[in-house]
């Protein structure tokens, strides 16, 4: 039995952190995971699902805005499950949750990671196109684009209906950045899922994603019902397509910001040159300009003038 209760579980976070923060933080709301797909350790790891009681993230959350934070990431193994006792005494959804921390004076900005498709509930994606500061940005992990192998990984969905999802948001947020998470050469993996897989990555266009070759994990369910039958060199030609195709897509989604003016929020240097400045704009893009009198922390506009798959380029406008 490796489940602790939540106050044990949470306990090791830091109630207080130093005085002064960069503009950007983490924090932690949920922990653990229930669904128990096929490739993942992360139930046997981490346990249930646990939520933390919204009172003490709404602390948390001013205690960081107070220490100069202007935008928190939720963060969580499933953090689209979250179901802490609300301030009311009744169970709360990451969206009312959301919505409690919009009232914070201060912060500027929300984000949340990593959430699983199935809890991606109507009142959340409703959240995306009507809760200012939630950034118009969603990691949203596929895993892959067959209906035959996501059954195999039990990942509780087909590919048309995380298609129907990806629809949905963008009925409310036409412009949202989505990233993805692949995994290439799962167990039994055919050509034809691999087409289906890249399939998909046209569907939907990610902004970005995290890909990874299939590798067993031990004592999960795939390690001890499936077997790892994909030769290593498919697995690694399956990967480098899947990877040109998300490059490709990413050039697409990056170009689309050149000639808009975008709001910044300055994180740091960029490792480029020490007189340029790294930013992220509100669908999660990393943004480059030069450097005026400007700090880590400020909100600034920026005209996107250039790109590469991976970063955009611009300069500052008054």
């Amino acid at each position: 039995d490796i489940a602790f209760p939540e106050k044990d579980k949470f306990s090791i976070l830091k109630e207080k952190r130093s005085a002064q923060r960069g503009p950007s933080a983490f924090l932690t709301v949920q922990e653990g995971c229930d669904k128990f797909c096929a490739f993942c350790v992360v139930p046997y790891t981490r346990g249930a699902e646990n939520s933390r009681p919204v009172s003490r993230i709404i602390d948390e959350a001013k205690y960081l805005v107070e220490s100069g934070v202007k935008e928190i990431t939720l963060l969580g193994q499933n953090v689209n499950a979250y179901h802490g006792s609300g301030l009311d005494g009744r169970e709360w959804s990451l969206a009312k949750l959301i919505w409690e921390l919009e009232k914070i004076d201060g912060l500027a900005r929300i984000r949340f990671t990593t959430s699983h498709p199935n809890d991606m509930t109507e009142d959340l994606i409703e959240a995306h196109g009507t809760c200012k500061k939630l950034m118009p940005y969603l990691h949203l992990p596929v895993q892959s684009g067959s209906s035959r192998v996501l059954e195999l990984m039990n990942r509780g969905y087909t590919s048309e209906w995380y298609k129907n999802r990806i629809d949905a948001i963008r009925r409310i947020l036409p412009d949202c950045g989505i990233s993805q998470d692949i995994i290439a050469g799962f167990c039994s993996e055919t050509e034809e899922d691999h087409q289906q897989t890249l399939e998909l990555m046209d569907y939907v266009q990610y902004d970005f994603g995290y890909m990874f070759m299939y590798s067993e994990r031990p004592n999960t369910a795939a390690q001890k019902r499936l077997v790892d039958d994909v030769p290593e060199e498919v697995k690694k030609r399956r990967l480098s397509e899947i990877i040109a195709k998300q490059n490709e897509h990413s050039l697409i989604r990056n170009k689309r910001h050149i000639g808009k003016v975008q709001e910044v929020l300055i994180e740091g240097n960029s490792k480029r040159s020490d007189e340029q400045w790294y930013g992220r704009n509100s669908q999660n893009a990393v943004v480059i300009f030069d450097k005026k009198d400007e700090k880590p922390g400020d909100y600034v506009m920026v005209e996107i003038e250039d790109c590469t798959n991976a970063t955009l380029f611009g300069k500052r406008v008054s």
